[in-house]
């Protein structure tokens, strides 16, 4: 079938949007209608050429909702109609690490998938016949998409899909962070180091987690307004004093009981860890460092008690919590509509990198008919 697809051709320069072939469903595939797509920082930091895991040409984009049009064979926990989350981490249930209840880091599609391909080793995408490589298994900047069963989470079919297709990332890696993988207590500190989308999600899970006092850091003054409307009770403008010393003033002088830290700036990372709490304080690391850099930490910190943990995709099993969150934005609990900023077309789509540069606001959402 032929559809619409923003391409990143070269690295650095601007993402070009035409026309490509997209292959129907193999084996254990959906085709999905995208509805709605975030534009992330990571779709950014690949096509900036900074990702040194990144190649062009293919077909970025990661943070999908859209509709099943078609299964492939043996496909059997979607259908056509069915609404869906498109998901970077499949969760299939039967290798290794999903049975093994530790982590959220599924290996069924690993390998194929970081090299831009289905798991049989073939793109779906091509153009006068030229194969053109998927992103992160998903490729949602794109009318349509191809991908595995396994990478789908079937949700409410009454929830907006401009504002669950930010569950595909970046809203459930802060969410899911504080709910499941760092389990903050009730009447717990807590301090978030960053409050872009990310850090604003652990605002959120903390706050739905019952955390008494919750404090924002960023270098942003309006973002730190966003924050207090996401959770916070307390705000710190990193720019004036340490906010390492001001966390302690908040918290008895001894840290936060729960530190996040959502900027990928090891100098934050390990200022995240010095503000978690001596005895027990548990730092979780979100953000991704650049190529190259190493994460310090004062051994002292670590033999007083402090713990530190990293959460990719917030330690979120896919099929399993996507459509939990979701259920509690239907319900009124999540304010996701709250994290757009921005509604552009596909078109528009460099212009979503521009504003993501310039930080004007939150979250840029590209919609499809």
């Amino acid at each position: 079938m032929k559809m619409r697809a923003a391409v990143l051709e070269e690295f650095g320069q601007p993402l070009v949007v035409q026309e490509l072939d997209l292959a129907p469903p193999k084996q254990g595939e959906v085709l999905v209608k995208l509805k709605a797509c975030g534009v992330c920082h990571t779709d950014l930091y690949t096509a900036s050429g900074v990702d040194p895991s990144g190649y062009a040409p293919c077909v970025l984009g990661h943070e999908g909702a859209g509709i099943v049009e078609e299964v492939g064979p043996g496909v059997t926990s979607v259908a056509p109609g069915d609404h869906v989350v498109t998901l970077f981490s499949p969760e299939c249930g039967e290798c290794l690490h999903c049975k093994s209840g530790k982590t959220n880091i599924c290996l069924a599609i690993r390998a194929q998938q970081g090299q831009g391909y289905l798991p049989d080793g073939t793109p779906r995408l091509s153009r006068n016949g030229e194969p053109i490589r998927h992103f992160m298994g998903t490729s949602t900047f794109a009318e349509y998409t191809v991908m595995p069963e396994v990478a789908l989470a079937k949700v409410d079919r009454s929830a907006s899909f401009d504002a669950i297709c930010l569950l595909a990332c970046g809203a459930t890696t802060g969410i899911a962070a504080a709910l499941w993988k760092a389990e903050v207590e009730q009447g717990s500190s807590v301090a978030v180091f960053g409050a872009g989308m990310v850090g604003l999600g652990a605002l959120v899970g903390a706050k739905l987690r019952g955390a008494e006092k919750i404090v924002a850091v960023d270098l942003s003054p309006e973002r730190l307004e966003l924050a207090k409307r996401f959770g916070a009770t307390h705000t710190i403008l990193a720019s004036e004093g340490d906010p390492v010393e001001r966390i302690n003033d908040l918290t008895d002088g001894f840290g936060a009981d729960y530190t996040f830290e959502a900027t990928g700036l090891v100098k934050v990372m390990g200022q995240a860890v010095e503000a978690a709490r001596m005895g027990w304080g548990l730092c979780t690391v979100l953000g991704v460092a650049g190529r190259g850099e190493k994460l310090e930490i004062t051994p002292r910190f670590l033999i007083t008690g402090r713990r530190v943990q990293g959460g990719s995709f917030g330690g979120a099993r896919g099929r399993t919590h996507v459509p939990q969150l979701v259920d509690m934005y239907v319900r009124g609990e999540l304010d996701l509509d709250g994290f757009i900023s921005h509604r552009l077309t596909l078109d528009q789509v460099n212009h979503g990198f521009e504003l993501m540069e310039a930080q004007d606001g939150i979250r840029s959402v590209i919609q499809f008919a």
